[in-house]
């Protein structure tokens, strides 16, 4: 297992305790809640999107949101991820559009050094035109993946000065006002995705 793989493991354990304790507390059965409910993940943001224009988390109130954090020069699981979560969208829409036009797919940057506007406007086009790239200076980023309980690192620069990014590869489903629902299975494939989109927002 490589360390990207195994540092979203331990994120996902981290949370599973979370999910049974809000379940128990309810009364209700786990299968009956979001597993994430409770989960003190998510908060307000300022970034920017494409054409630079400022975005707060708050603009999207009264939508459900899908949150994933990436980086754009990583070379293979944030576009593998991201790939699937939007072909699962996608599934969704067809099946449910009217919902599915209440839902807003969101690509955040942890690499602003790299990713500015521009480049993850057009990374986000490529796989939909329905998902917003958004980013913003180092402090905006790591308060907003702060908010998000991400985990971002720096890895080693190399002798021509590229780089990678250590990030915890977690696809966020929020509800109406923000607060998490569950965590979408990328990997899984896009149906499994579109599936959980349905089961926690139809």
């Amino acid at each position: 297992m490589n360390r990207r793989a195994m540092v979203s493991s331990r994120f996902r354990l981290l949370f599973a305790p979370l999910a049974l304790l809000a379940a128990g507390c309810s009364g209700a059965s786990p299968a009956s809640r979001p597993p994430l409910e409770g989960a003190a993940i998510g908060g307000e943001f300022m970034l920017s999107d494409k054409a630079g224009k400022p975005v707060r988390y708050s603009d999207f109130a009264g939508r459900y949101r899908i949150v994933y954090f990436g980086f754009t020069f990583c070379p293979d699981v944030c576009p593998l991820d991201v790939q699937r979560l939007m072909q699962g969208y996608a599934l969704f829409a067809k099946s449910e559009p009217d919902i599915a036009n209440q839902v807003q797919p969101i690509f955040i940057t942890i690499d602003p050094q790299r990713d500015d506007s521009a480049v993850v406007g057009e990374f986000a086009a490529a796989f939909s035109p329905r998902l917003l790239g958004l980013t913003g200076t180092e402090e905006q980023v790591a308060a907003a993946a702060k908010a998000f309980k991400v985990f971002r690192s720096k890895g080693e620069i190399s002798p021509g000065g590229g780089y990678l990014m250590d990030h915890s590869n977690i696809a966020f489903l929020m509800d109406r006002d923000g607060k998490p629902l569950a965590m979408l299975p990328v990997d899984k494939g896009p149906q499994a995705v579109a599936d959980e989109i349905a089961k926690w927002t139809s």
